[in-house]
């Protein structure tokens, strides 16, 4: 009977995590359980410390309820964004609040051996600075590219193991504290139906623009991974007859016209070529630094810069006006990294679906800039974490070898 009564209070704390606020009736009626028994458990939750009064509801004729919402400090999710350069790092609370300053560390994946290991090590460090107890610590979730098996807990791209471990056996028991994996643009989509502009819709593509163009996918309101996981490899359809090699190894692929390693490249040598523009110190080394400043310029006004995110955007539009064919969705949302350039994506975007979409089929479809920007990835890194919360004492007692209630 205690072992359930916890099941169940960590349900009440991860639909109270998602939705924010909710009176004993909607938590009664989200986890199916009787008012009464939603009673008794939210007052333990309240007598415990983790779950306050937080005021009414709005009115709607009548009575208005009591809501409840999760104490900040109750519990900590560790964060962790990847791509194939740089790493973010950060311990967020139950509002989804930065307990200190997001750590960015510069992790190369491809020929480096020693990530998984370098990490691990970044984690343990960045946790041990912030003084916050392990034992407080509800997980790790862990953004990466490249092709994740989520069961497995493996990455076919990156961070391969010798031993054929899985990268979460690994960091488990490293760090001491379980840990969940999924795909970047997976998480980045997980962000946008949970907390962004995809919550409470039910057909959502959200294209992660980056150094390479992902894909999330919701359908019938719930994350689509595909048969095992795969799905949403948009940076890989063939658009282009240009001859230009991929990372994934074959050729015109919307990457290669389109990513913002892409963009950066044809920027330098636009400068070079005598392009008048605000654009300085451009380089592939420094690739992070120069796409941002690329679509700060872009934002800015400046033309050579627009004229880069537009060519990259009629591409993306391209392949998007596919999607829509193919999937009929009520929106269109632009997240990850490139989203920073904001607005400046939205015209040739626009103007390629309209050029290459069956006017009845793409009517209905809405295309936005992301509010929830560069930073997705954490937020949907904790919000996979919280995801599994029902799940988490098992996992939890394995990782440690302890029996720890939460």
């Amino acid at each position: 009977m205690l072992l359930k009564n916890n099941r169940y209070k960590r349900q009440i704390q991860k639909h109270l995590y998602f939705e924010k606020e909710l009176s004993c009736a909607d938590l009664s009626l989200l986890t199916d359980k009787s008012l009464p028994l939603t009673t008794r458990v939210l007052n333990e939750l309240i007598e415990e410390g983790s779950v306050v009064e937080s005021g009414y509801a709005s009115s709607t004729g009548g009575r208005r309820p009591l809501v409840y919402s999760l104490k900040a400090d109750m519990l900590y999710v560790v964060s962790v964004a990847m791509d194939q350069l740089v790493t973010r790092i950060a311990i967020l609370d139950m509002q989804n609040n930065y307990v200190l300053e997001p750590l960015r560390i510069e992790l190369p994946l491809s020929n480096n051996p020693n990530a998984l290991a370098q990490l691990t090590q970044h984690i343990n460090s960045y946790i041990l600075s912030s003084g916050i107890s392990k034992q407080a610590i509800a997980g790790i979730g862990i953004g990466m590219p490249g092709f994740i098996d989520v069961t497995k807990g493996i990455n076919h791209s990156f961070l391969k193991t010798e031993s054929g471990s899985s990268i979460v056996s690994i960091v488990e028991a490293a760090v001491g504290v379980p840990v969940f994996i999924d795909n970047d643009s997976s998480l980045i989509a997980l962000a946008e139906l949970k907390f962004g502009a995809a919550h409470n819709k039910q057909t959502v593509m959200v294209v992660n623009v980056g150094w390479g163009i992902g894909l999330g996918m919701i359908m019938k309101g719930e994350l689509f991974r595909g048969n095992n996981g795969f799905a949403g490899e948009f940076s890989h359809i063939p658009l282009f007859t240009n001859n230009k090699m991929c990372s994934c190894g074959k050729s015109g692929c919307l990457e290669t016209e389109s990513s913002l390693f892409i963009v950066t490249e044809k920027a330098i040598q636009g400068l070079k070529e005598g392009k008048v523009s605000m654009l300085r110190n451009l380089t592939l080394e420094n690739a992070e630094d120069s796409s941002r400043a690329i679509m700060d310029a872009a934002v800015k006004g400046d033309k050579y810069a627009i004229e880069l995110l537009s060519e990259s955007g009629y591409n993306i539009g391209r392949g998007i006006a596919i999607l829509i064919h193919l999937l009929n969705p009520e929106l269109i949302i632009l997240s990850g990294r490139g989203s920073v350039g904001g607005k400046v994506w939205l015209a040739p975007i626009q103007q390629a679906i309209n050029e290459h979409c069956i006017p009845k089929i793409a009517e209905n479809t809405e295309l936005e800039i992301s509010s929830l920007g560069f930073q997705a990835e954490l937020i949907g890194a904790a919000a996979l974490v919280m995801d599994h919360f029902d799940s988490l004492e098992r996992r939890k007692t394995k990782s440690t070898g302890n029996e720890v209630e939460l």
